[in-house]
């Protein structure tokens, strides 16, 4: 027997539907990112036996999914997915790839959902699940949304039957969307408003978004069929803002403005908000479509009570409050994260270390837990403006910058991002390691330990590593050199003091 575990975490438990106690193995398909991340353990809660298919095997996600099977391919490779497959009753396909850039994504999510699609059919796989893009296919399409509905035509060439969701902006803790908004909401007293700001969007509450794709796993009959699914109000993106703005009790003064370009509002976009420029321009470009559900089919199989864009908000800033934000946008940004070199892989060693260290009678685990909490909204407690102006720099050359921020202000783990450091490896109470995912001429990374000397002495240090080739790679790190001191000499030192 099936049994359905709830908690207050399951924001499924108020379906209609009840879980499949004959369904086999369910497959996720792009299980790290931010969609995939949150419904993962919506699947396990209602008892489903659940792999997950990632590009890079990390010990981190057995220990997050202890109940799901992990398993590693890249949807670019077609006998690896055929692999993965064996087995699965359904898959949910989840994976996009607008993140390798503007040129690239569209072949690249094809040619991934034309592999998937064979390798479901040899593998006799019951159904897919996927979730598309809002938009209406008699007009001509932005890149962005034109790749999403190719992805569910090639899925419904072939035999296997297919759900496809199309959804417009999502509205979650997290996600690039919600972020977007509330920083520029946050930060601008007078917006300058396009004319595409006026275009009509039924944005969708995450949860709400979470509910379609269960339910219709639970319901054979959405089987080979499309749905629409978006909240209950039709806004346009101007409205938007003075709501979240209404939210935040910010007054803020709207007038029409006589720039239209896309790029120039996605690029300025990106440096007021932790969200990269190639991720403003994809979401962005689509604007000037009216992105509206069609039907609500949807609704007549799930009547579940969709919450309204301001809820939407509401819950979104209420997990930011609590700390408690599951899944985030940077979880697969950069898209090459997985698979980037790791410092353990080099072949030979670092070209340049630098290390900087102090002797303390601190507890390792006091230290550590002051490590752990460096960047985003704490800053890296001293110097933070100079990480904030090579952050800067990073943005202007279309980098991720230290804007970016983090998932958690209080917990780390393995690849989640801290600025412009994604966390490599933690060993808790002895290592952190980032690997720098900003631009640079190289490859860098910062380790920060706590190893025990005698008695109740522990070292606590800091080393910088960076490997190059090339005049370049050598000169961007002697003219940074001279920084290192300073900076993390009295980084350590005020690690050292805030370990209580």
């Amino acid at each position: 027997m099936l049994i359905a575990v709830h908690s207050d975490e399951n924001l499924c438990s108020d379906l209609p539907t009840q879980p499949c106690a004959d369904l086999g193995t369910v497959l996720v398909a792009g299980a790290t990112g931010y969609i995939g991340g949150r419904l993962v353990p919506e699947l396990l809660a209602r008892g489903y036996r659940v792999r997950v298919m990632v590009r890079a095997e990390s010990p981190e996600l057995a220990e997050r999914w202890p109940d799901a099977e992990v398993v590693e391919a890249d949807a670019l490779d077609e006998a690896a997915v055929d692999e993965v497959l064996e087995g699965v009753d359904t898959a949910y396909y989840l994976i996009h790839s607008m993140l390798i850039g503007l040129h690239r994504f569209e072949d690249a999510d094809t040619a991934a959902a034309r592999n998937f699609r064979l390798a479901a059919e040899r593998r006799n796989v019951r159904r897919i699940i996927y979730l598309g893009g809002l938009g209406d296919a008699r007009t001509t399409l932005s890149t962005h949304l034109a790749s999403r509905a190719k992805v569910a035509e090639e899925f419904q060439r072939g035999p296997v039957p297919t759900t496809i969701l199309r959804a417009a902006i999502i509205i979650g803790s997290g996600s690039a969307s919600y972020e977007m908004i509330n920083h520029l909401v946050r930060k601008i007293p007078l917006f300058m408003v396009p004319s595409w700001a006026k275009t009509r969007c039924q944005p969708i509450g995450l949860r709400d978004v979470l509910k379609a794709l269960v339910g219709v796993l639970e319901l054979p009959e959405t089987a080979g069929r499309s749905f629409d699914i978006g909240g209950p109000d039709v806004l346009t993106y101007e409205e938007m803002l003075k709501t979240h703005a209404q939210i935040l009790g910010k007054k803020r003064l709207f007038i029409p403005s006589p720039i239209s370009s896309i790029r120039f509002y996605s690029y300025v976009t990106s440096l007021l908000t932790p969200v990269p420029a190639a991720i403003t321009w994809c979401l962005m470009e689509s604007v000037t479509h009216d992105v509206v559900c069609q039907e609500n089919d949807i609704l007549e199989l799930l009547p579940y009570r969709r919450i309204t864009c301001r809820e939407a908000f509401v819950l979104a800033l209420s997990r930011e409050e609590q700390d408690a934000v599951h899944t985030r946008w940077s979880d697969s940004y950069p898209p090459d994260y997985e698979l980037a070199i790791k410092l353990r892989e080099l072949k030979g060693a670092p070209t340049y270390t630098s290390s900087y260290s102090l002797v303390t009678d601190k507890p390792a685990h006091a230290l550590f837990d002051s490590i752990t909490h460096i960047g985003g909204r704490n800053g890296w407690f001293h110097s933070t403006f100079l990480w904030r102006i090579r952050g800067a720099l990073d943005r202007l050359l279309r980098g991720v910058g230290t804007t970016r921020g983090r998932r958690s202000a209080s917990t780390l783990r393995v690849n989640d991002v801290v600025d412009f450091w994604r966390v490599e490896e933690i060993k808790y109470h002895r290592q952190l390691l980032l690997r720098a995912e900003m631009k640079v001429p190289g490859y860098a990374w910062l380790e920060f330990r706590v190893d025990p000397i005698s008695g109740d002495k522990n070292r606590l240090s800091v080393n910088a590593y960076y490997k190059t080739k090339g005049f370049w790679g050598r000169t961007y790190w002697f003219i940074f050199l001279p920084f290192h001191h300073f900076i993390f000499g009295d980084l350590i030192r005020q690690i050292e003091r805030r370990s209580t």
